[in-house]
């Protein structure tokens, strides 16, 4: 046998072949490493980075006062969401730190927004995330089929946060995942068809069990589940779930349960309308999710129901001024950077806030809205003269020409 049959590609350490590894590197002549291997020993490296007596940091879980605090930076209106959201989230985050000893075993508080297009849902949830330093991954549920058919598993949605979570498994069990668009994968009554439903209660059923707790099997790449793949194991036990869904129509199912007179979330009209409708979102139960489409064990595992309103013009406004990362604050330190300065008028603001709402996508519709109207000033603002202020009168907002006093100089 000659040198070159006797010499074999194999890991140093490990002892595997080139052929039963997904990688496999050279260091020296005769000296490899897998991938495997090296996937090891990067996590060596890093538990002992925090020293034999230094333990991973307790996570600390805020009030629920102080989770209401932060999420009124950012999140305009909403106040009885706001609230029910941070009870369930103190409450989940201090079911983690209980003794495993206690003779109450605590149930997980997965909770479910349900309000129109554009109504702080995703926010809601990104605030919690960045509010308790916790890794955060949003799925859309309108991706997701039923293992075995074309699509994404349902395990795809925990590879998100493990890559959030920089693989790291323990923190990955700590975050949040938000699935949206989960009124889209309802149960379809109405098909009459013999094909299952792959899309709709196919999904829901491959959640359950995610929902719940169970130790779930993860592709390392995404994609499809091949049988000669490892996996990532992850327990879902300890991870927060916030879904979101517009439910369009549901406030009708509500109104005939009720007697009350049905009402849209698209429709416009006086104040009256606006209560009617909030008073029927708020009466939301888990007959009526199921009556929606949501099959009885998903609407089981999702407890803790919040309604969110829609946004009339007094809440967009707010929404351009008060928040920290408010949509006129931003553009204005665009000027800020360019030595100029971008003023709002009150009834400019409210004509912004009138136009988003004629669009029908609530706080969406701001930013489409902003960037038509600062199109041209933000063009031509590195070419104007240092100290120039740009006025948003209704007129701007309406595209007629600005006039000449809304370009002048500071003190002119």
């Amino acid at each position: 046998m000659t040198k070159e049959e006797d010499y074999k590609e194999v890991c140093s350490f490990c002892g595997k072949s080139y052929d039963s590894v997904e990688r496999l590197i050279q260091g020296g002549h005769d000296t490899f490493i897998c991938a495997e291997c090296v996937e090891l020993c990067y996590s060596i490296i890093k538990q002992n980075r925090l020293g034999p007596h230094e333990p991973r940091q307790a996570l600390r879980v805020p009030q629920p006062a102080e989770i209401k605090r932060n999420l009124d930076e950012y999140v305009i209106g909403q106040e009885q969401a706001k609230k029910t959201v941070a009870v369930a989230v103190h409450n989940h985050y201090k079911r983690l730190q209980q003794d495993v000893t206690s003779d109450v075993e605590l149930d997980k508080s997965n909770v479910l927004l349900v309000g129109p297009s554009g109504c702080g849902k995703t926010l809601i949830a990104r605030v919690l995330a960045n509010t308790l330093d916790v890794p955060f991954a949003i799925a859309d549920a309108t991706t997701l089929t039923e293992a075995g058919y074309v699509g994404e598993d349902v395990e795809n949605v925990l590879l998100k946060l493990i890559q959030a979570a920089d693989f790291d498994i323990e923190r990955a069990e700590q975050g949040i995942i938000y699935v949206d668009e989960i009124d889209k994968i309802g149960k379809t009554y109405q098909n009459v068809s013999i094909t299952r439903d792959v899309g709709g209660e196919g999904v829901q059923q491959g959640l359950l069990k995610m929902l719940d707790g169970t130790v779930a099997n993860v592709p390392p790449h995404g994609g499809r589940k091949h049988p000669e793949e490892k996996y990532i194991q992850i327990d879902t036990t300890r991870i927060l779930f916030i879904c979101g869904g517009t439910f369009s129509g549901i406030d009708e199912i509500v109104a005939r349960r009720t007697n009350e007179q049905s009402i849209g979330f698209g429709r416009s009209g006086g104040e009256h309308g606006e209560a009617d409708l909030a008073r029927l979102l708020k009466e939301i139960t888990d007959d009526d999710l199921i009556k929606y489409g949501l099959i009885p064990e998903m609407v089981g595992r999702l407890p803790v129901i919040a309604a969110l309103m829609p946004l009339g013009e007094e809440e967009l406004v707010d929404i351009l001024v008060k928040p920290r990362n408010a949509l006129a604050r931003q553009y204005q330190k665009y000027f800020e950077m360019e030595g100029a300065t971008l003023e709002f008028t009150r009834k400019g603001l409210k004509e912004i806030a009138r136009t988003a709402l004629e669009k029908g996508t609530g706080a969406r519709a701001l930013r489409s809205v902003m960037e038509k109207i600062m199109l041209d000033p933000l063009f031509n603002l590195p070419s104007w003269p240092k100290g120039y202020t740009y006025v948003i009168r209704p007129g701007v907002v309406r595209g007629e020409r600005p006039l000449l006093e809304e370009r002048r100089r500071k003190g002119a």
